[in-house]
């Protein structure tokens, strides 16, 4: 079945977004509302999240797998359930990582339910994720967006809420900044022009929500940067909200985002062409104007906030400042997927003068384990800066043994490091 005739068995459907990240999710939920379909994001995951997981799953998959899986079979087994108003929406990826076999085995357990006539919409790294059939015109652009501006909000949060003055204030200035971008993503019948215009807004009322925020900003805090696994990092109950950990044990937090992995994939196609001889055709022309408009409108959103982000400025060029200082660690062109982002962005969170990195994964995930096996490397040859790999599974974490040791090495770390952090005129008031 192609993509664009699963997307028209959409109508009459709720459409179902895991939260792989919550702000993120409330942004494309909204865009796909914008366009006449009614979408939500999956309800916070509990422990029936595990125990459907766990049942439709033989335990060797990845926890990300389990967590969304038995989020989207709470919804199947929920009071007034109904297979024909129901959709799941469950994009995949190429390469070695499991997350390529999420949709498909998602196909085969609502199958074995006798529920396979339930639309899964999947679309895919391979094409930078185009294959959204004839609501892509109306949504791709809206869908990067809405993404860019819940990184930015995201980022907000985490560079103000270790600094704040009266606990949950930062949160409420999140919860209120995702409700005026919401609204805007989620208006019908408004052009792109006007919507894009009416998110800078948006954007901007966020941007003095946060300033508002009463704080007292200290150069002491460690700054950690935290990669690895896309969904188990950003994922609070997957990881048990390690961020706040980190937030409570002195440090701050700066958290690879969402966009890096599109800048990534966006690469990924051109080298692809490129290998398949493709390098002068339609293909690469469409590739190279859909990133040159990516970058123009996440130039634009990112404007207001050039005072607020500095010192926390995200590569500009995924390849020169991420991907080519990792490749003597791990090559882009013959590894795939996270672990090179985690190598590279590990080095370019050590040139913006952070004081430790900590690698988030589930248990027995590839890219965590490849990526620990060269960071011993990485950090030698980067001034000795502290790296940290946690893993997670449904039951435990080695760091909540662990993380305590790992921010006193980074305090340490700070006071003797080479390369000196940027700091924002918020810390200097």
């Amino acid at each position: 079945m192609t993509s664009h005739s699963v997307m028209d068995r959409l109508a009459g459907r709720t459409l179902w977004i895991p939260r792989m990240t919550y702000v993120g999710a409330r942004m494309m939920a909204a865009v796909f509302r914008s366009a006449g379909l009614e979408a939500r994001v999956t309800p916070p995951s509990d422990e029936q999240t595990l125990e459907f997981g766990g049942l439709y799953s033989s335990g060797e998959e990845c926890y990300p797998e389990k967590v969304t899986l038995g989020d989207f079979l709470r919804i199947v087994n929920s009071d007034g359930f109904d297979p024909d108003r129901t959709a799941f929406f469950m994009p995949t990826a190429e390469g070695p990582c499991r997350f390529g076999q999420y949709a498909p085995y998602l196909r085969q357990v609502l199958a074995e339910l006798g529920y396979g006539d339930i639309p899964v919409i999947c679309p895919t790294s391979k094409n930078s994720y185009d294959g959204l059939g004839k609501y892509g015109s109306r949504v791709i652009r809206a869908l990067w967006s809405g993404l860019v501006a819940s990184d930015i909000l995201r980022k907000l949060l985490l560079k103000t809420r270790p600094y704040e003055t009266i606990s949950g204030a930062a949160d409420e200035a999140f919860e209120q900044s995702m409700q005026l971008v919401e609204r805007v993503m989620e208006a019908p019948e408004v052009k792109f022009p006007v919507r894009f215009r009416q998110l800078v807004g948006a954007l901007r009322e966020s941007r003095d929500l946060f300033r508002a925020v009463p704080a007292e900003y200290s150069k002491d805090r460690p700054l950690i940067g935290v990669v690895g696994e896309i969904f188990c990092r950003l994922n609070t109950f997957s990881n048990y909200d390690a961020v706040r950990r980190i937030e409570a044990h002195g440090g701050e937090a700066w958290m690879s985002d969402v966009c890096e992995w599109v800048w990534y994939t966006n690469w990924s196609q051109k080298s692809l062409l490129k290998r398949d001889g493709r390098t002068l055709s339609l293909g690469m022309l469409a590739a190279v104007l859909k990133n040159a408009v990516q970058k123009r409108d996440e130039q634009k959103l990112l404007e207001p906030f050039g005072a607020d982000f500095f010192g926390y400025e995200e590569p500009h060029d995924i390849y020169k400042e991420v991907l080519e200082p990792g490749w003597p660690y791990l090559p882009a062109d013959g590894a795939l997927g996270e672990m090179v982002l985690s190598i590279g962005k590990t080095i370019y969170l050590h040139r913006k003068g952070a004081d430790g990195i900590i690698d988030i994964s589930p248990f027995s995930c590839m890219n965590g384990i490849v990526c620990e096996a060269l960071y011993h490397a990485v950090g030698r040859d980067h001034d000795e800066i502290p790296i940290r790999n946690f893993y997670f599974d449904a039951t435990s974490s080695n760091m909540e043994r662990d993380l305590d040791i790992f921010m006193e090495l980074a305090s340490s770390y700070r006071k003797r490091k080479q390369t000196k952090r940027r700091y924002p005129a918020c810390f200097d008031e």
